[in-house]
Protein backbone atom coordinates (compact mmCIF):
# COMPACT_ATOMS: atom_id res chain seq x y z
CA UNK A 1 0.00 0.00 0.00
CA UNK A 2 1.21 3.53 -0.73
CA UNK A 3 -0.06 7.08 -0.17
CA UNK A 4 0.47 10.41 -1.91
CA UNK A 5 2.19 11.78 1.19
CA UNK A 6 4.70 8.93 1.29
CA UNK A 7 5.49 9.43 -2.38
CA UNK A 8 5.91 13.19 -1.85
CA UNK A 9 8.31 12.50 1.01
CA UNK A 10 10.42 10.21 -1.18
CA UNK A 11 10.46 12.75 -4.00
CA UNK A 12 11.42 15.51 -1.57
CA UNK A 13 14.51 13.51 -0.60
CA UNK A 14 15.82 13.42 -4.19
CA UNK A 15 18.36 16.26 -4.27
CA UNK A 16 19.15 17.93 -7.62
CA UNK A 17 22.77 17.36 -8.62
CA UNK A 18 22.98 20.27 -11.07
CA UNK A 19 21.83 23.88 -11.11
CA UNK A 20 19.75 23.20 -14.23
CA UNK A 21 17.83 20.51 -12.31
CA UNK A 22 17.20 22.92 -9.42
CA UNK A 23 15.82 25.51 -11.83
CA UNK A 24 13.60 22.94 -13.60
CA UNK A 25 12.16 21.64 -10.32
CA UNK A 26 11.50 25.18 -9.08
CA UNK A 27 9.86 25.98 -12.43
CA UNK A 28 7.44 23.05 -12.06
CA UNK A 29 6.59 23.99 -8.47
CA UNK A 30 5.83 27.55 -9.56
CA UNK A 31 3.73 26.46 -12.55
CA UNK A 32 1.65 23.92 -10.59
CA UNK A 33 1.45 25.40 -7.07
CA UNK A 34 2.44 29.04 -7.52
CA UNK A 35 0.72 32.36 -8.03
CA UNK A 36 2.40 35.57 -9.17
CA UNK A 37 1.53 38.96 -7.70
CA UNK A 38 2.39 42.32 -9.25
CA UNK A 39 3.84 44.74 -6.68
CA UNK A 40 4.22 47.77 -8.93
CA UNK A 41 7.33 49.33 -10.45
CA UNK A 42 8.01 46.06 -12.27
CA UNK A 43 8.34 44.00 -9.06
CA UNK A 44 6.87 40.48 -8.88
CA UNK A 45 6.15 38.33 -5.83
CA UNK A 46 5.69 34.54 -5.93
CA UNK A 47 3.52 32.54 -3.52
CA UNK A 48 3.74 28.75 -3.45
CA UNK A 49 0.74 26.99 -1.86
CA UNK A 50 1.71 23.46 -0.77
CA UNK A 51 -0.04 20.60 1.04
CA UNK A 52 3.00 19.04 2.74
CA UNK A 53 5.62 20.26 5.18
CA UNK A 54 8.21 18.09 3.41
CA UNK A 55 7.48 19.81 0.09
CA UNK A 56 7.56 23.25 1.76
CA UNK A 57 11.01 22.51 3.20
CA UNK A 58 12.17 21.25 -0.19
CA UNK A 59 10.94 24.39 -1.97
CA UNK A 60 12.60 26.56 0.69
CA UNK A 61 15.90 24.71 0.14
CA UNK A 62 15.66 25.04 -3.66
CA UNK A 63 15.14 28.78 -3.37
CA UNK A 64 17.97 29.16 -0.86
CA UNK A 65 20.33 27.17 -3.11
CA UNK A 66 19.55 29.68 -5.87
CA UNK A 67 20.16 32.64 -3.55
CA UNK A 68 16.49 33.60 -3.12
CA UNK A 69 15.07 34.44 0.32
CA UNK A 70 11.61 33.13 1.18
CA UNK A 71 9.29 32.87 4.17
CA UNK A 72 7.17 29.84 5.16
CA UNK A 73 3.68 30.48 6.55
CA UNK A 74 0.89 28.08 7.47
CA UNK A 75 -2.89 28.30 7.40
CA UNK A 76 -5.85 25.97 7.83
CA UNK A 77 -7.88 25.23 4.74
CA UNK A 78 -11.62 25.87 4.96
CA UNK A 79 -12.61 22.30 4.18
CA UNK A 80 -13.68 19.12 5.94
CA UNK A 81 -11.02 18.28 8.51
CA UNK A 82 -9.39 21.74 8.03
CA UNK A 83 -6.01 20.41 6.85
CA UNK A 84 -2.92 22.56 7.37
CA UNK A 85 -1.37 24.01 4.23
CA UNK A 86 1.97 25.71 3.74
CA UNK A 87 2.79 28.87 1.83
CA UNK A 88 6.18 30.10 0.69
CA UNK A 89 6.32 33.84 0.09
CA UNK A 90 9.03 35.18 -2.21
CA UNK A 91 9.16 38.95 -2.35
CA UNK A 92 9.93 40.57 -5.67
CA UNK A 93 13.57 41.53 -5.35
CA UNK A 94 15.63 42.04 -8.49
CA UNK A 95 17.57 38.86 -7.70
CA UNK A 96 14.39 36.82 -7.25
CA UNK A 97 13.02 38.14 -10.55
CA UNK A 98 16.21 37.12 -12.36
CA UNK A 99 15.97 33.58 -10.94
CA UNK A 100 12.28 33.28 -11.88
CA UNK A 101 13.15 34.38 -15.42
CA UNK A 102 16.02 31.89 -15.54
CA UNK A 103 13.64 29.14 -14.37
CA UNK A 104 11.10 30.00 -17.06
CA UNK A 105 8.42 31.14 -14.60
CA UNK A 106 8.34 34.65 -16.08
CA UNK A 107 9.79 36.17 -19.23
CA UNK A 108 12.73 38.54 -19.24
CA UNK A 109 10.23 41.39 -19.12
CA UNK A 110 8.38 39.89 -16.14
CA UNK A 111 5.35 38.49 -17.97
CA UNK A 112 4.03 35.16 -16.55
CA UNK A 113 4.70 32.08 -18.70
CA UNK A 114 2.18 29.24 -19.05
CA UNK A 115 4.98 26.66 -19.30
CA UNK A 116 8.79 26.73 -19.27
CA UNK A 117 10.82 27.35 -22.44
CA UNK A 118 12.84 24.57 -24.03
CA UNK A 119 16.11 25.77 -22.47
CA UNK A 120 14.74 24.88 -19.01
CA UNK A 121 13.58 21.34 -19.85
CA UNK A 122 15.73 20.42 -22.84
CA UNK A 123 17.92 17.86 -21.05
CA UNK A 124 16.78 14.48 -19.77
CA UNK A 125 17.88 15.33 -16.21
CA UNK A 126 15.92 18.60 -16.36
CA UNK A 127 12.77 16.85 -17.62
CA UNK A 128 13.04 14.39 -14.74
CA UNK A 129 13.40 17.29 -12.28
CA UNK A 130 10.42 19.10 -13.84
CA UNK A 131 8.16 16.05 -13.53
CA UNK A 132 9.33 15.66 -9.93
CA UNK A 133 8.51 19.29 -9.16
CA UNK A 134 5.07 18.95 -10.75
CA UNK A 135 4.27 15.90 -8.61
CA UNK A 136 5.51 17.70 -5.50
CA UNK A 137 3.49 20.80 -6.28
CA UNK A 138 0.15 19.36 -7.38
CA UNK A 139 0.40 15.60 -7.75
CA UNK A 140 -1.57 12.79 -6.16
CA UNK A 141 -1.56 9.01 -6.46
CA UNK A 142 -4.40 6.70 -5.47
CA UNK A 143 -4.47 2.92 -5.25
CA UNK A 144 -3.66 0.12 -5.13
CA UNK A 145 -7.11 -0.73 -6.50
CA UNK A 146 -7.69 1.16 -9.76
CA UNK A 147 -4.38 3.03 -9.45
CA UNK A 148 -4.51 6.60 -10.70
CA UNK A 149 -1.91 9.40 -10.82
CA UNK A 150 -2.72 12.99 -11.64
CA UNK A 151 -1.07 16.42 -11.65
CA UNK A 152 -3.36 19.42 -11.46
CA UNK A 153 -2.40 22.20 -13.89
CA UNK A 154 -3.67 25.74 -14.35
CA UNK A 155 -4.52 25.23 -18.03
CA UNK A 156 -4.87 22.53 -20.65
CA UNK A 157 -1.80 23.97 -22.39
CA UNK A 158 0.28 23.42 -19.24
CA UNK A 159 -1.04 19.85 -18.86
CA UNK A 160 -0.25 19.06 -22.49
CA UNK A 161 3.27 20.42 -22.02
CA UNK A 162 3.80 17.97 -19.17
CA UNK A 163 2.48 15.16 -21.38
CA UNK A 164 4.95 16.09 -24.13
CA UNK A 165 7.90 16.25 -21.73
CA UNK A 166 7.11 12.80 -20.30
CA UNK A 167 6.72 11.36 -23.82
CA UNK A 168 10.30 12.38 -24.66
CA UNK A 169 11.38 9.77 -22.07
CA UNK A 170 8.88 7.13 -23.24
CA UNK A 171 6.45 7.79 -20.37
CA UNK A 172 2.77 7.99 -21.32
CA UNK A 173 0.57 10.64 -19.69
CA UNK A 174 -2.74 12.04 -20.89
CA UNK A 175 -4.28 15.50 -20.53
CA UNK A 176 -7.86 16.44 -19.72
CA UNK A 177 -9.62 19.73 -19.05
CA UNK A 178 -11.95 20.03 -16.06
CA UNK A 179 -13.66 23.39 -15.91
CA UNK A 180 -11.35 25.85 -14.16
CA UNK A 181 -8.28 23.59 -14.27
CA UNK A 182 -6.74 20.73 -16.24
CA UNK A 183 -5.06 17.42 -15.42
CA UNK A 184 -2.09 15.46 -16.66
CA UNK A 185 -2.80 11.91 -15.56
CA UNK A 186 -1.81 8.25 -15.83
CA UNK A 187 -3.91 5.15 -15.19
CA UNK A 188 -2.66 1.66 -14.46
CA UNK A 189 0.29 0.39 -12.48
CA UNK A 190 2.74 0.35 -15.42
CA UNK A 191 2.18 3.96 -16.48
CA UNK A 192 2.24 5.20 -12.88
CA UNK A 193 5.44 3.27 -12.06
CA UNK A 194 7.15 4.71 -15.17
CA UNK A 195 6.11 8.24 -14.19
CA UNK A 196 7.39 7.84 -10.62
CA UNK A 197 10.65 6.34 -11.86
CA UNK A 198 11.14 9.28 -14.23
CA UNK A 199 10.63 11.66 -11.30
CA UNK A 200 13.16 9.78 -9.17
CA UNK A 201 10.82 7.93 -6.78
CA UNK A 202 12.39 4.52 -7.47
CA UNK A 203 11.13 2.83 -4.30
CA UNK A 204 7.55 3.97 -4.91
CA UNK A 205 7.80 2.89 -8.55
CA UNK A 206 8.89 -0.59 -7.49
CA UNK A 207 6.05 -0.79 -4.96
CA UNK A 208 3.45 0.25 -7.53
CA UNK A 209 4.88 -2.15 -10.09
CA UNK A 210 4.91 -4.98 -7.57
CA UNK A 211 1.28 -4.34 -6.62
CA UNK A 212 0.35 -4.31 -10.30
CA UNK A 213 2.06 -7.62 -10.96
CA UNK A 214 0.58 -9.21 -7.84
CA UNK A 215 -2.87 -7.96 -8.81
CA UNK A 216 -2.50 -9.50 -12.25
CA UNK A 217 -1.27 -12.71 -10.65
CA UNK A 218 -4.37 -12.89 -8.47
CA UNK A 219 -6.60 -12.21 -11.49
CA UNK A 220 -4.94 -15.05 -13.39
CA UNK A 221 -4.21 -17.37 -10.49
CA UNK A 222 -4.88 -20.46 -12.59
CA UNK A 223 -1.92 -19.55 -14.83
CA UNK A 224 0.52 -18.32 -12.22
CA UNK A 225 2.65 -20.70 -10.19
CA UNK A 226 4.28 -20.25 -6.81
CA UNK A 227 7.66 -20.22 -8.52
CA UNK A 228 6.67 -17.18 -10.60
CA UNK A 229 5.65 -15.32 -7.46
CA UNK A 230 8.88 -16.26 -5.67
CA UNK A 231 10.94 -15.03 -8.64
CA UNK A 232 9.05 -11.74 -8.60
CA UNK A 233 9.69 -11.22 -4.89
CA UNK A 234 13.39 -12.10 -5.26
CA UNK A 235 13.76 -9.74 -8.22
CA UNK A 236 12.02 -6.93 -6.34
CA UNK A 237 14.19 -7.38 -3.24
CA UNK A 238 17.35 -7.56 -5.37
CA UNK A 239 16.38 -4.33 -7.16
CA UNK A 240 15.83 -2.59 -3.80
CA UNK A 241 19.29 -3.71 -2.62
CA UNK A 242 20.89 -2.51 -5.87
CA UNK A 243 19.19 0.88 -5.57
CA UNK A 244 20.44 1.26 -1.99
CA UNK A 245 23.98 0.47 -3.13
CA UNK A 246 23.83 3.04 -5.94
CA UNK A 247 22.52 5.72 -3.59
CA UNK A 248 25.20 4.97 -1.00
CA UNK A 249 27.94 5.29 -3.62
CA UNK A 250 26.41 8.53 -4.94
CA UNK A 251 26.13 10.03 -1.45
CA UNK A 252 29.79 9.16 -0.76
CA UNK A 253 30.86 10.76 -4.04
CA UNK A 254 32.35 7.50 -5.27
CA UNK A 255 29.90 6.79 -8.09
CA UNK A 256 31.42 9.35 -10.46
CA UNK A 257 34.90 7.82 -9.99
CA UNK A 258 33.87 4.33 -11.14
CA UNK A 259 34.47 2.93 -14.64
CA UNK A 260 31.95 3.87 -17.33
CA UNK A 261 30.21 0.43 -17.49
CA UNK A 262 29.47 0.57 -13.74
CA UNK A 263 28.19 4.15 -13.95
CA UNK A 264 26.01 3.17 -16.88
CA UNK A 265 24.39 0.18 -15.15
CA UNK A 266 23.88 2.27 -11.98
CA UNK A 267 22.09 4.97 -13.99
CA UNK A 268 19.95 2.37 -15.78
CA UNK A 269 18.92 0.69 -12.51
CA UNK A 270 17.79 4.05 -11.07
CA UNK A 271 15.99 4.98 -14.29
CA UNK A 272 14.33 1.56 -14.74
CA UNK A 273 13.95 0.05 -11.25
CA UNK A 274 11.54 -2.69 -12.35
CA UNK A 275 13.44 -4.04 -15.37
CA UNK A 276 15.02 -7.50 -15.31
CA UNK A 277 18.76 -8.02 -15.63
CA UNK A 278 18.32 -9.16 -19.23
CA UNK A 279 16.35 -6.01 -20.11
CA UNK A 280 18.88 -3.77 -18.37
CA UNK A 281 21.67 -5.44 -20.33
CA UNK A 282 19.89 -4.73 -23.60
CA UNK A 283 19.74 -1.02 -22.75
CA UNK A 284 23.51 -0.84 -22.24
CA UNK A 285 25.60 0.65 -25.03
CA UNK A 286 26.89 -1.62 -26.40
CA UNK A 287 24.30 -4.19 -25.25
CA UNK A 288 25.45 -6.50 -22.45
CA UNK A 289 24.40 -10.01 -21.50
CA UNK A 290 22.28 -10.82 -18.45
CA UNK A 291 25.40 -12.24 -16.76
CA UNK A 292 27.36 -9.04 -17.43
CA UNK A 293 24.59 -6.87 -16.00
CA UNK A 294 24.46 -9.10 -12.91
CA UNK A 295 28.25 -8.92 -12.42
CA UNK A 296 28.26 -5.13 -12.69
CA UNK A 297 25.41 -4.68 -10.21
CA UNK A 298 26.99 -7.19 -7.82
CA UNK A 299 30.24 -5.24 -7.97
CA UNK A 300 28.39 -2.03 -7.13
CA UNK A 301 26.88 -3.74 -4.08
CA UNK A 302 30.28 -4.98 -2.95
CA UNK A 303 31.82 -1.53 -3.37
CA UNK A 304 28.96 0.07 -1.38
CA UNK A 305 29.70 -2.27 1.55
CA UNK A 306 33.34 -1.20 1.77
Amino acid sequence: MWSSEEIRQELARVSPSRRCDTLAELSALAHTAGSLHLRGQGKIALHLDLSSSAVARRAFQLLRDLGVESEIRTYRQRAFGKPTRYQLHVEGSDGARRILAEAGVVSRTGAPLQHPPKRVVGRECCRSAYVRGALLGAGSVSGPRSPHLEVRCASLEAAEQLVRLAALDDVTLRARERGRYALAYAKGADAIAETLALAGASDAALLVDEHGVLGAARAHANRVTNADHANLVRSSRAAHAQLRAVRRLAEDGRLETLPAPLREIADLRVRYPALSLRELGRKCRPPATKASAHRRLSRLQRLAEI
